[in-house]
């Protein structure tokens, strides 16, 4: 059973620790998904601490598969506590927090664990986050500017000689990257925060599926296309089609998955 790893996660720009220059909203959690927690050591000036522990171990629960059938979903309040080298009530009101936003499960005498959503729930989830990356495609024909829309295509330039079956790992990164950028091309800050709150089991079950059946080839062709209708910005084409790719997915999980 993997166990809880803390580190210092550093910007390679600014060589400060990044969580405390930004917060979840301001950057993304990794993309390749473990089923360890690793959080990042707490720093920064003009922030409380109970805030920093607030967005270092959400994004460390963001780059957690909580799907993972090997993921330590267990969380030591004292031990968090110590590692980060803080009391534990800035922990302990990080937890709180966070199993408000639906991340963690805390059961009284038995401890704080992060939270898997059963099949239904995983299934109304997708359904939603549907809704609002369309609605982000088509903020995006109105706001993005062209470049930003074409730097969707670099997401995929690596699998243009169509073997995905032996790059399954490196095309679930460019995949979640892929919606991620559809999200915050909207340039909406509300989407953006709403979607955010989805990501943590969305992303963890899109990167269970895609290997399944042909749905890594189809995918990318849907990419494709989404990222034409983007660039011609045809609107309802590009809503449309986000709509129907993450649809699909959901009428995939309802049919093939159990979670519960």
């Amino acid at each position: 059973m993997p166990s809880i790893v803390l580190t210092e996660i550093w910007h390679p720009v600014l060589c400060i620790p990044v969580m405390a220059a930004m917060t979840s909203s301001d950057i993304l959690v990794p993309e390749q998904l473990t089923g360890s927690l690793v959080v990042p050591a707490l720093a920064g000036i003009g922030t409380s601490v109970a805030q920093l522990a607030y967005v270092a171990i959400r994004n460390a629960i963001l780059g957690m598969d909580a799907y993972d059938p090997d993921a330590d979903l267990r969380l030591d309040e004292k031990r968090l506590a110590a590692e980060l080298g803080v009391s534990r009530t800035p922990v302990r009101e990080a937890l709180a927090r966070l199993a408000h936003e639906g991340l963690l499960e805390i059961i009284p005498r038995r401890g704080v664990r992060v939270l898997r959503k059963s099949k239904a729930e995983i299934v109304e989830m997708i359904i939603a986050w549907a809704a609002l990356e369309s609605m982000a495609a088509r903020l995006t024909c109105e706001r993005a500017t062209d470049e930003e829309i074409a730097s969707l295509n670099s997401l995929f330039s690596d699998f243009e000689d169509g073997e995905l079956r032996s790059h399954l790992d490196e095309y679930s990164v460019a995949n979640l990257r892929f919606h991620q950028r559809t999200i915050e091309l909207g340039h909406s800050d509300l989407i953006g925060r709403m979607a955010d709150g989805l990501l943590v089991h969305v992303r963890a079950i899109r990167r269970h599926t895609i290997g399944e059946a042909d749905r890594a080839e189809r995918s990318i062709v849907d990419h494709m296309h989404i990222i034409e209708a983007l660039q011609a910005r045809e609107t309802e084409l590009a809503e449309r089609l986000v709509r129907d790719h993450a649809l699909n997915l959901a009428r995939h999980v309802e049919r093939t998955w159990s979670l519960d």
